[in-house]
């Protein structure tokens, strides 16, 4: 029999939880974060299901391995996983790194970089708790698309980019506020299923696994890839309509959007132009509410979580 500890943090962005892996992780040998996160999936996936699902996490927590950086420049590198994978980037997730981050004393006041495993990350801590971060390059990939759902409905909206793959659309079953969760999370779900069955995909044939329900005014709604919803206005989703505002000429550079999530929390955003390329910049706040040792103990049926 073993027994294994690892040390974490969790934090909450808007209502969106992180929590952070400080020790006790997986040795994860491979120099770039891309490679790291493949040698994560193939070798060490049960740890990942052991950090976020039940019995220690639920479907909402977002995890993030903080590992030493490629780049000699940045603070840390970062891996961020969910109940069913991996993510390219995570906004919140960036935030609550950040907050632990000073939480611990590793960071003060200032600007710092972060390693992902889709680029490197500009973070500003900000000297009353708040966190901005310079998003990587965003886009819209495809406009008006549309998609067929049962009962003959056609929902239009937009393929974008912001750190994760989105399918954006103004078109909402129903009021987008919190009473109205199950209806939001059934439809985008719907969605969600619908896009690979009629062929729509992310560049390459990536799989968009991100549907965010955003009217033109009020909150949004964001499904995420392991059917949990985003309790956050979440970062990436963000990212990723700034870059359809813009490109529709709706937002001009340096302009502040504020996007209300579902909970009624805000992001604040805006966008620079750097060599004809949409840079987003997000900022939001996180909050630590927890300092805790996981126990992995081997005489548990579910050591490594439940798992569908």
């Amino acid at each position: 029999m073993y027994t294994t500890r690892i040390s974490v943090i969790d934090s909450h962005t808007a209502g969106e939880p992180t929590r952070v892996v400080l020790s006790g992780g997986p040795p994860l040998r491979s120099a770039s974060l891309a490679d790291r996160v493949e040698e994560f999936r193939s070798e060490y996936d049960r740890f990942r299901s052991a950090v976020v699902n039940e019995p220690r996490g639920s479907d909402a927590v977002v995890g993030a391995l903080l590992c030493e950086p490629f780049d000699p420049t940045c603070a840390t590198g970062v891996i961020f996983f969910n109940n069913v994978g991996y993510l390219g980037m995570c906004g919140h997730g960036t935030i609550g790194v950040a907050a632990t981050l000073a939480h611990l004393g590793r960071i003060a006041p200032g600007s710092h970089r972060f390693e992902t495993p889709v680029g490197v990350v500009t973070v500003e801590l900000h000297p009353n708790g708040e966190v901005s971060f310079d998003s990587v390059a965003s886009y819209r990939l495809a406009k008006g698309v549309e998609v067929e759902l049962e009962g003959s409905r056609t929902v239009r909206g937009d393929v974008a980019w912001g750190g994760n793959w989105f399918f954006i659309t103004e078109d909402a079953p129903c009021p987008v506020e919190f009473s109205h969760v199950e209806q939001l999370t059934d439809y985008a779900w719907q969605l969600r299923r619908a896009l690979p069955a009629q062929g729509i995909t992310g560049s390459g044939g990536a799989e968009i696994d991100h549907i965010e329900v955003s009217p033109p005014t009020g909150r949004n709604f964001v499904l995420c890839p392991g059917r949990s919803y985003d309790r956050s206005p979440c970062g990436t989703g963000t990212s990723a309509k700034l870059a359809c505002l813009y490109a529709d000429g709706k937002l001009a550079a340096g302009q502040l959007f504020r996007q209300p999530g579902i909970l009624g929390t805000v992001f604040e955003g805006s966008v620079s132009i750097r060599d004809g390329q949409i840079f987003p910049r997000i900022r939001g706040r996180a909050y630590v509410n927890s300092e805790a040792q996981l126990i992995l103990d081997d005489a548990d049926p579910f050591v490594w979580g439940i798992r569908g």
